[in-house]
């Protein structure tokens, strides 16, 4: 029999069921944890009202890196795989020192304000699906597809990162190809395992997807095809990548000719009668609001060393731009 000491404990956490399942008989569930509660990708809200998300590329692993930016006033950041080294258990420490409790209890859900997603190594030519497993398996909320340069690739990059969906599931195609084992994704999202397998799916493809999946354009094959890779159901954003098509473009490093320019407008103006999220890179406030005013909304404004001087000031130009006339 229980001691007197030890009945207290015991009986708040039968009231505290009861009033879980109680909640859970009325159709409602706490907010932190709730399918219609807070999306976890905040990054795709901003992009649902259509306002502009600003990011920086992440190549310091460093454990005060990922505390650094997870408490910025950035939206998103890209953890980048394909120039920094390829490492999956260093990726999971970074992710896991991310997690800032005093902003989970303050804000009471599970929606980080700056979303962690990841710019794999695996070029569009290559058919390495393993790598996008086990980097969606320690937890991010979204990819980036280097030199996705026709719409086979495209779909092939939203086949691996999908599980496969019920029979007769309206957006059953493209198939998924993503082996399901996501225990360390589960941890780091805190949501019940079947709530995972539901929500880690690629946004707008299933409209409560928590993935955003999105295609580099890198090359002129890319620009020409940029259509159809449109069109493949799946396909989240589109992020422009104008240093290496600079290089296929046959002008090394020089990313402001007319030629490059009106390769990046081709990809811009598709994407917008399509209604899909178009970015690129904008390293100073004056880029940041050319590129605003132009009506890209995926822009990363630094890279590397963290939330340098520079980085900051273009982010406050960026926020600026959109709280003025122009941005209303």
């Amino acid at each position: 029999m229980l001691s007197s000491g030890r009945r207290c404990p015991f009986v708040l956490v039968v009231v505290a069921l009861a009033f879980v399942l109680t909640q859970a008989g009325s159709g409602q569930q706490p907010a932190s944890s709730s399918p219609s509660g807070p999306r976890l990708n905040r990054v795709i809200d901003l992009f649902k009202q259509g306002k502009p998300a600003f990011g920086t590329f992440v190549q310091n692993f460093a454990v005060r890196t990922a505390m650094s930016v997870s408490r910025s006033d950035l939206d998103f950041i890209l953890i980048d795989m394909e120039h920094a080294p390829y490492d999956v258990a260093q990726l999971q420490i970074f992710l896991m020192a991310m997690t800032d409790k005093q902003t989970i209890l303050k804000k009471g859900n599970l929606q980080p304000n700056v979303v962690p997603m990841v710019r794999i190594p695996q070029y569009g030519r290559e058919n390495l699906g393993f790598i996008v497993k086990q980097v969606l398996d320690v937890g991010p909320f979204g990819l980036m597809f280097p030199h996705i340069d026709t719409a086979e690739q495209a779909r092939m990059a939203v086949q691996v990162s999908r599980y496969p969906q019920k029979k007769g599931a309206p957006d059953f195609n493209p198939e998924g190809l993503r082996g399901n084992a996501p225990t360390n994704a589960v941890w780091y999202w805190g949501v019940p395992g079947r709530d995972y397998a539901d929500r880690a799916d690629a946004w707008p493809l299933d409209p409560q997807g928590e993935l955003l999946l999105s295609m580099q354009i890198e090359s002129p094959e890319a620009v020409n095809n940029i259509d159809s890779i449109l069109a493949v159901p799946g396909v989240g954003a589109i992020f422009i990548g104008p240093n290496d098509l600079s290089y296929h473009l046959g002008n090394p490093g020089n990313a402001d000719t007319p030629e490059e320019e009106a390769a990046i407008d081709k990809v811009l103006q598709a994407c917008r009668k399509k209604n899909i999220p178009v970015g690129l890179t904008a390293y100073s406030g004056e880029v940041v609001t050319k590129r605003l005013k132009q009506g890209f909304t995926f822009l990363a404004i630094g890279q590397d060393i963290g939330l340098t001087a520079p980085i900051d000031a273009t982010l406050k130009a960026g926020r600026a731009f959109t709280k003025g006339p122009a941005g209303n």
